[in-house]
Order: C-alpha cells, then sequence, then structure tokens
C-alpha cells in the first residue's frame, strides 16, 4: 500500500490533483506499520541482547534459569550450526538454537541476591511452574468473576457515529498513528455495547491519548449524556479545559473546569450548570467527585494518569461508575493497574507507534554544572524556543530563578509551584504558553500532561530524588513537535547516591526511545521488586523465575481458566471470524541438521548476528520478512544459500502452527512433524486434521504416521531443504479436507 506525499499535474487531462494534507495544511506520515511482537512471548529485547555478557542470567522457559556462555558455532551432522550456550548447575550445558530465541529471557526480579541456578533433568523448574500456576489462578479466578460481573450489568449503548463526529476527527491536524485509529475503533466499540466499558489506554508521553478522549467524550455528548475528566493536578484541568475547547470549538458543546483555582462564585455557577444539564464536559481535579457535584445524566468517565490518585480517590469512583463508562489513561501504569489489564480483568489498549516526525529526546546526566545550564538555555532561546527547570523544593526555585538571570541576563523567567494561589500559577502556565517568558522554573506540578511544543529542553535538579516514572513524564513535557529535544539530569557526584538512584539514572538515560513507557514501567517493578504485584506471597514466585517468566505463566494460567472454567465469560471474544484459522498451538520448535546461519564471512560480528537472528525470530508476517531480506541484501549484498533456508525457517514455523504442530524436525533429509497432545479433542475433530489425513492417504509411499509414547508424528521422507519443507507444509494446507 502506496501513499502519495504530495499531489501532482496531469498537463494531458488538464487537470490538478491535491492531497489532503496539502489542502488541510495537515503534517504528512511516511507509512507507519505497527510491528506486533510475537504476542505473549518471552523475548529478549535487541537492547538487551546488544547489552547481554557472559555470565549473566538468563532464563529458558523449558529449563530455567541459566548463565549465558556466548553465541558458539557448532556441528550437527557434518553441517556448522549456531547455539546459544548457556550453563547451568553442576557446569550442565544447554545449547539453544537460533530458531528458538524467543523462549529466553534476562533474568528479571529482586535487586540483591542473585538467582537460584537450576539443574537440567529434574523436574523441579516444572514443578516450580506448575505450582506458580495454580497460585495464579486461584488469584485471576477472583479477578474474573468479578469481569463476569462486569459484563452482566447494564450501562448506556451509545449509538453509532454521527456526521459531526466524523467532522471532528477529520479535523484532527495530525495524521492517525495505526494504533490510534485501533484505540479509536475499540473505545467506539466498547461504548456502543450495552455493558459498561472498562478500557485502560496505556501510551507514552506524547502519544495522542488525549484526541481519544476528545473522540470519546465527544461521542458521548452526541447522545445527551454528560462526561467528567478527571486529572490529578489544577494546570492539567487547565491544559485539558484549553485543548477540549479548541477541538470542539466549531461543534454544539459546553465545556468547562473544576479546581481550586476557580472563585468559589464560579464554581457554584458551574454546579448550577451541571446539575441542569447545562454542561457537556466537565474537566477538574478530585474536586469533581466532591459531595456537592451533581450530574444531570452522567454517561462517560475518563481518568487521566490514574496512577496519581490514592485509594480513597479510587474507592469513590468506583461507586460512581458501577454502569458509568470508564475510559482510563496513563503513561506508565502503575503495576498493578498494568497487572489487572494483562489478566484481561479490564480491556487494554497499547498506543507504542509514535507521532510522525518524533525524535527520541537526547537524555544526558551530569553533576550539577552552571555552564550546562547556561548553554542549554542559551541554545535554546537562539531557537527561539522555551526551557523547562524543574525542582522539587519550592525554597530553591527562586535561587534557581537567580542564578539563571546571573548566567543569562536577558533571559525571561517565572516561577510555578502548588503552594502559589491557584490563580496565579494559572497565569504563570498561560503567560508562559503565551511565550511572555523563556524559561519556567517549577516544581513537579508541570509534569502530567501539559501540551507546550514550544519547550523542548527540560533541566531537571537533584533528579536522583525524583521516581523513574516521575522522570519518564517530566521528561515527556518536551520533544512533542518535530525539533530535537534535551533533558539534563542534574545530580551530586554520583558516588554519593545510592544504587537504586543510579539505576533509576541509568534506566532513564537508557531508554530514551519513543514508547519506551512500559519499558521503564517494567524497570520500576524491576528496581523496587515486583512483589506487590498480586500481594505479597507473589514475590517469592518472581524471584524464582524472574519477571518475564512470571508474566508468561500468569497469561498461560489466565489462558487456561478462559478455555476450562469461565467459556461462557469469554465466549463472545472467541468467536473464529469468516477467513480466519483457528489456532491450536501457541508455540512450535523447530529442530534441524541443516546448515541454516548467517556465514561468518557474510556478517563477521556476532552481536549484530545475533541481532538479526533475534528480529528473524520474532516475526510473523510475510511482508515483513520480504522487508527483512530487502533491508540483508542492501546493507551486506547477496544473501547465501544457508541465510536464504534460515529466513524460509520463520514461513516453515507460521505454516506448521496453523496445521496444529508443536514441533518440526528436519533431519536426515526428512521431516517429522509433531501434532498436539492427545487431550486437544478439538484438534482432532478440526478441519485442519482433515487436511492432514487427506493429505496422508494421497502420499502413503512418503508419509508414514507414527506413535511414541503416547506421542502422534507424521514422518515425510526426501525433503532435503527448508524450501522443499515448506512447499510441502502448503500442499497439505491446500488440501480438501476429508
Amino acid at each position: 500500500q502506496k501513499t502519495l506525499h504530495e499531489g501532482f499535474i496531469d498537463r494531458e487531462l488538464k487537470a490538478c490533483f491535491f492531497t489532503d494534507h496539502q489542502l488541510f495544511d495537515r503534517f504528512h506520515k511516511y507509512s507507519l506499520k505497527s510491528d506486533k511482537a510475537r504476542s505473549g512471548k518471552l523475548a529478549l529485547s535487541l537492547k538487551e541482547l546488544q547489552q547481554i555478557e557472559i555470565g549473566d542470567y538468563i532464563v529458558h522457559i523449558d529449563h530455567g534459569v541459566g548463565k549465558f556462555g556466548g553465541l558458539i558455532r557448532t556441528e550437527i551432522n557434518g553441517k556448522m550450526q549456531e547455539v546459544i550456550k548457556l550453563i547451568y548447575q553442576n557446569d550442565d550445558i544447554l545449547f539453544v538454537s537460533i530458531h528458538a530465541l524467543h523462549k529466553l529471557a534476562k533474568y528479571r526480579a529482586k535487586e540483591g541476591e542473585p538467582p537460584r541456578i537450576n539443574k537440567l533433568g529434574t523436574g523441579a523448574w516444572e514443578r516450580m511452574k506448575e505450582k506458580t500456576k495454580s497460585k495464579m489462578k486461584d488469584i485471576a479466578r477472583d479477578l474474573i468473576k468479578l469481569y463476569a460481573k462486569r459484563k452482566e450489568e447494564k450501562g448506556f449503548a451509545f449509538s453509532h457515529d454521527t456526521f459531526m463526529q466524523q467532522e471532528l476527527e477529520a479535523s484532527f491536524i495530525y495524521e492517525d498513528t495505526p494504533d490510534q485509529l485501533k484505540s479509536t475503533a475499540e473505545v467506539k466499540a466498547d461504548m456502543e455495547k450495552e455493558r459498561p466499558m472498562d478500557r485502560l489506554i496505556c501510551g507514552d508521553v506524547g502519544f495522542g491519548k488525549t484526541e481519544i478522549a476528545v473522540r470519546a467524550a465527544f461521542k458521548a455528548a452526541c447522545d445527551n449524556k454528560q462526561v467528567a475528566v478527571l486529572v490529578p493536578t489544577t494546570v492539567l484541568a487547565f491544559q485539558h479545559y484549553k485543548t477540549f475547547s479548541e477541538r470542539l470549538k466549531d461543534f454544539p458543546v459546553k465545556v468547562d473546569y473544576l479546581s481550586r483555582a476557580r472563585t468559589s462564585a464560579e464554581t457554584r455557577q458551574i454546579l448550577k450548570n451541571l446539575s441542569e444539564g447545562k454542561i457537556d464536559i466537565l474537566i477538574g481535579t478530585h474536586r469533581i467527585i466532591g459531595k456537592d457535584v451533581k450530574f444531570k445524566d452522567l454517561g462517560l468517565l475518563i481518568i487521566d494518569e490514574e496512577q496519581k490518585f490514592g485509594v480513597a480517590v479510587k474507592e469513590k469512583l468506583k461507586q460512581i461508575k458501577t454502569n458509568v463508562d470508564t475510559l482510563t489513561m496513563s503513561a506508565t501504569p502503575i503495576p498493578r493497574t498494568l497487572q489487572f489489564s494483562l489478566m484481561g480483568a479490564r480491556d487494554l489498549s497499547a498506543i507504542t507507534t509514535p507521532p510522525p516526525n518524533r525524535y527520541p529526546i537526547q537524555t544526558e546526566v551530569h553533576g550539577f554544572n552552571e555552564d550546562i545550564i547556561k548553554e542549554a538555555i542559551n541554545f535554546e532561546m537562539s531557537r527561539n524556543g522555551q526551557v523547562f527547570i524543574v525542582n522539587n523544593r519550592v525554597k530553591q526555585l527562586y535561587e534557581l530563578e537567580n542564578l539563571v538571570h546571573r548566567l543569562v541576563p536577558d533571559a525571561r523567567t517565572i516561577v510555578g509551584h502548588g503552594q502559589m494561589e491557584p490563580e496565579k500559577l494559572e497565569q504563570a502556565i498561560i503567560d508562559f504558553t503565551n511565550y511572555d517568558y523563556d524559561v519556567l522554573i517549577a516544581t513537579t506540578i508541570i509534569e502530567s500532561g501539559i501540551d507546550m511544543p514550544n519547550t523542548n529542553t527540560i533541566i531537571i535538579n537533584n533528579a536522583q530524588n525524583f521516581g523513574l516514572s516521575e522522570l519518564h513524564q517530566l521528561r515527556g513535557r518536551v520533544g512533542r513537535s518535530n525539533k530535537k529535544a534535551f533533558c539534563y539530569l542534574l545530580t551530586p557526584p554520583l558516588r554519593e547516591l545510592s544504587v537504586d538512584a543510579r539505576r533509576r539514572l541509568q534506566a532513564i538515560e537508557s531508554f530514551s526511545e519513543l514508547g519506551s513507557g512500559i519499558h521503564i514501567a517494567m524497570q520500576d517493578l524491576d528496581i523496587r521488586g515486583a512483589g506487590n504485584l498480586l500481594g505479597a506471597e507473589q514475590s517469592g514466585f518472581i524471584a524464582d523465575l524472574g519477571y518475564e517468566t512470571y508474566q508468561k505463566i500468569l497469561k498461560e494460567a489466565v489462558e487456561e481458566l478462559k478455555n476450562e472454567e469461565f467459556t461462557d465469560v469469554y465466549n463472545e471474544n472467541s468467536v473464529v471470524l469468516p477467513g480466519e484459522r483457528e489456532t491450536f498451538v501457541s508455540d512450535c520448535t523447530i529442530e534441524s541438521d541443516m546448515e541454516l546461519l548467517f556465514p561468518n564471512s557474510y556478517i563477521p560480528n556476532d552481536s549484530e548476528r545475533i541481532s538479526l537472528y533475534q528480529e528473524l525470530d520474532n516475526m510473523e508476517r510475510a511482508s515483513d520478512i520480504q522487508a527483512f531480506s530487502a533491508k540483508l541484501e542492501d546493507r551486506f549484498g547477496r544473501i547465501p544459500h544457508e541465510g536464504k533456508e534460515l529466513i524460509r525457517i520463520v514461513t516453515l514455523r507460521q505454516l506448521a502452527k496453523q496445521l496444529g504442530m508443536e514441533k518440526v524436525v528436519l533431519k536426515q533429509e526428512k521431516m517429522n512433524l509433531f501434532f498436539v497432545s492427545d487431550n486437544n479433542i478439538r484438534y482432532f475433530q478440526s478441519p485442519v486434521f482433515g487436511k492432514v489425513l487427506s493429505y496422508l492417504q494421497k502420499n502413503p509411499r512418503q508419509c508414514q504416521l507414527r506413535e511414541i509414547k503416547g506421542k502422534r508424528s507424521i514422518s515425510i521422507t526426501h525433503i532435503k531443504t527448508v524450501e522443499e519443507a515448506v512447499l510441502t507444509l502448503q500442499n497439505i494446507l491446500e488440501q480438501e479436507e476429508l
């Protein structure tokens, strides 16, 4: 699918063609593919792979915790192969094929003591996984019951989109990213159902969550329902009020806001209008869940940055929202929220693709240094930009202001903090937004949601005193336009900092790519310890299994509960659509004695090869494989035969999964296909199994059905290459079923 970047003139037809970007003066984005990594799988991220050193702890989902021993070349049946070496207890060695990298994860758990290394072949690891899974099921059961109860509740089913809704969405000056489109569609679909919506939108700082909220709020207002938007700070309430008003100015919708900054007369008037239904969308701090706030007909509750609200506020919300649609938004969700969503106790939409023309924010950690402050402010002012300076002590703000005056005499400065009178603070923010000042010196009051595209340098003083997600949120206040942005973290000398503070600063410095909010939430778990995830009794499991493995087992536990105990609750979600294939296996292992690798002479660098193997191992779509091959040829020249064969393994695994095969073994010019386990009755009654039988009947000489120790498999002869194996599986899938 190609996109036009600009219009053109056809001189023969005497016609001019323009793109919508030229007509509506929008930004054009280059086609963004929302690449889904293999969902729910363990996987080492490329970043981690490049950072792994020999001796680091690695978890293999089937064998447990071992130590990384490097990338090794080995000979199997006279053919060269590359494998990852893992070292277990008693110096036992396990070689992991490059087709199984998705089964590995870097060990992450609580800081401090190293993990217990597992012993191969004892079954202790399997027993621990099973024990963990049954405990998980006990916890998940209660959550799913809660989810089921919510599904039975009746809410308000909003009507389908009106022409005004389409007009509003068309007037958005940026082009939606694929994730934004998907999240918008999911939110609307939830609103149109009878049961109350409870969806979490997890998107990184500046990835367009507010736009989704505007669209949802407008949809509710079109059905004469009122909307409450709950935000953590007065500054953000005012900011959202401006954003919503600006986006909805051409539509018959009344937007207002309630916070400490409103006078008592204004507040009285707002409450009166609200109870009479004259206000459609009310934005506010936790003031809007006060006893005196009465909505005439509340239809939608939007909670922004929910990690900022305490338990008391959330309890009050529960009473409000028994049958009101709820949309929660967060960039770095707190562990428990993330957990609930991963478990399916609430619906999750993730926005992971950054808007077009965004750059990563250059993040640097320095000791406190006046030259850096001076240079940063001068550089930003030279390109007509503005600067945030953040300090978490109010007293020091004025000292910093004097320092800035001394270093950059022509900088216009203003101070903002929560102890100021609300009207003054609001005025300060308005003046800064209107470019009356160059430098805003503030506390973390600017942390949530402020959108000031002209501010592209942030200096955070005493950065060691901030939490990880707080630093990420603060950094997200800059880099919101197409300019390069800078974030300077100033600290006392590093040797004086605690280990945790140093790790936090390292994490924020290394995770500076766009969309790393979710990684930062994981790092936060890592540094704080993940014990409080589902209650104290879980911390032991995480220490034994590592965080990613724990997540995977949790996911498996929930899947099993869905399929075995709660099929009725999840039935509506598990309908196989026409044209879709029912899947019976989540993964398929490949073993081979063929030479499948990128030779040293083709790609000499070890870590480069590992990262390419990793990228290949996590591919799902044919278009991705083609793009990968094209990129390889572009970088390294013609792909050698053994490299092409390796790339075909991805297609082979895909086809084998469609056929319900748990394992494929390509050895001694034979292909052995191992079926899913016997107790999967659904598979043996499915059309796919019918196709396999049909192929067997037509090719009796080449195929043999076998059963060894209760495991059924098919052996197919005369398969000398992966290419032949792929053709054979395609052939099976094209059979008429018996």
